[in-house]
């Protein structure tokens, strides 16, 4: 096997991995929680994932841009959040079914707190080892953070199919590959850090990466980019416990998918496989304007279809929402993240990407779990019939999607995609790595 393909896989290993670290519990902790009486409070667990990412990316990218090479900063981040994961299935499974909000959530924010800087950085480590070989990284990470995507669904089916779904099962499962991948990490190429030439305290911290708001093009992206982020988690925390719901009615008692919600979610993570190749045809097609308009529109369908389907007869809708989450979650994660690694100095990398992290993850992801959960408290769990409960859903679903139609049609007016003139758009292909149509074969 070449060098180059023994680096592709090394690096999809560290993919698959990395996500599968995530899908142990992102789609089904919602589920447990409202097992355990703590239903009302599922939206502070994923909130908390947006707070943590409002500074620990960036810290860990500044430290991964000057100091300490982002492969050892990964195996590090990796094993205190699965040391913290494990010490949360401890006290669950010590509890005894009596779990307490407060002890559960500090443990669990103390591991999502490590763990999220750890995407950026195995971003940046994918793209630091994909330079160094020559390779275009446009053109050759896609394929290999589908292996992620492949590693988030072999993740959930575990868990659904153990029925760990509903069991502090899943906090163990997540900790024991964050340990793997801990030491996996140590096998990866290195990155170098760039600790000399800065003659500033900003430069020294790896803060120039704010500097990207002083360009206007750069700073409307990142505003919207928070903006779509407010869409990242609502399903993740909800959709388990929503289509789980439905079981609760006696039209839907004992169906399938009531039973085995992961599964049905994972068809999500399945149609991202097939989404994320298309970015590099989408981006050179259409630019970045239209690749995140596409995710705009996709998120108004993703909560549009959940508000009208149900797991019976309407379960053709449902599996639509999961079909064009692939288009939601890729077209704006992954290209996102593409598009600020084109537009940033290779000495910024990591700081960059922590950066997208914050607006996307962080204030976006944040604010939009915390609203999430005002909206579903008054419209679903303060209700106490089960059919009720169900309109709420159908209304919360509704008013996610008309959020995600505002952001869309504000976008088209105040995003301006330099794409549009001829001169321009071929010097940012050129730029991008991204050859001219019939040129690049994935």
């Amino acid at each position: 096997m070449s060098p180059t393909k023994v680096l592709k896989v090394k690096l999809s290993v560290m993919s698959f991995l990395e996500f599968a670290v995530w899908g142990s519990y992102l789609i089904s902790l919602g589920n447990y929680l409202s097992r355990v009486g703590l239903s009302e409070q599922i939206g502070w667990f994923y909130f908390v994932q947006g707070l943590v990412s409002l500074f620990m990316p960036a810290i860990v990218g500044i430290v991964a841009d000057r100091w300490i090479h982002a492969q050892r900063m990964l195996s590090l981040c990796q094993l205190l959040a699965a040391a913290f994961m494990c010490a949360a299935g401890w006290y669950c499974a010590s509890a005894e079914g009596a779990v307490e909000f407060g002890p559960l959530f500090v443990l669990y924010t103390c591991s999502v707190g490590f763990y999220m800087p750890t995407i950026g950085l195995a971003n940046s480590v994918a793209y630091s080892a994909l330079e160094k070989a020559g390779l275009d990284t446009v053109a050759n990470f896609p394929p290999i953070r589908v292996f992620g995507t492949v590693g988030f669904i072999c993740a959930m089916l575990f868990v659904n199919f153990t029925g760990f779904q509903s069991s502090f099962a899943q906090l163990f499962t997540s900790g024991v590959i964050g340990v793997v991948l801990a030491l996996y990490s140590l096998t990866l190429p290195d990155c170098p850090t760039d600790r000399g030439g800065s003659k500033t305290v900003a430069e020294a911290l790896g803060l120039k990466a704010f500097s990207l708001f002083k360009q206007r093009k750069m700073a409307v992206f990142f505003i919207f980019s928070m903006l779509l982020g407010v869409s990242l988690q609502i399903t993740n925390s909800y959709g388990n416990v929503f289509i789980t719901s439905f079981g609760s009615v006696p039209e839907y008692a004992g169906n399938y998918f009531t039973k085995n919600a992961n599964l049905l979610i994972s068809l999500s993570q399945i149609s991202e496989t097939l989404c994320i190749l298309l970015i590099p045809f989408c981006l050179k097609r259409f630019g970045i304007k239209g690749v995140m308009l596409m995710s705009m529109f996709a998120w108004v369908l993703r909560f549009g279809f959940f508000g009208i389907g149900n797991p019976g007869s309407g379960v053709v809708l449902f599996i639509l929402s999961m079909i064009v989450y692939g288009i939601a979650f890729d077209f704006f994660n992954v290209s996102g993240s593409l598009y600020v690694d084109k537009q940033t100095d290779p000495a910024l990398r990591s700081s960059a990407q922590g950066l997208f992290m914050i607006m996307t993850n962080g204030i976006g992801a944040a604010a939009g779990t915390y609203g999430a959960q005002l909206v579903i408290n008054h419209f679903v769990f303060s209700q106490e019939d089960p059919v009720a409960r169900l309109e709420g859903w159908r209304i919360s679903w509704f008013c996610f999607a008309g959020f995600a139609l505002l952001v869309a049609l504000l976008f088209i007016f105040c995003f301006h995609d330099d794409s549009a003139h001829p001169k321009v758009a071929k010097k940012e292909v050129e730029a991008m790595g991204v050859e001219e149509p019939g040129g690049m074969v994935i």
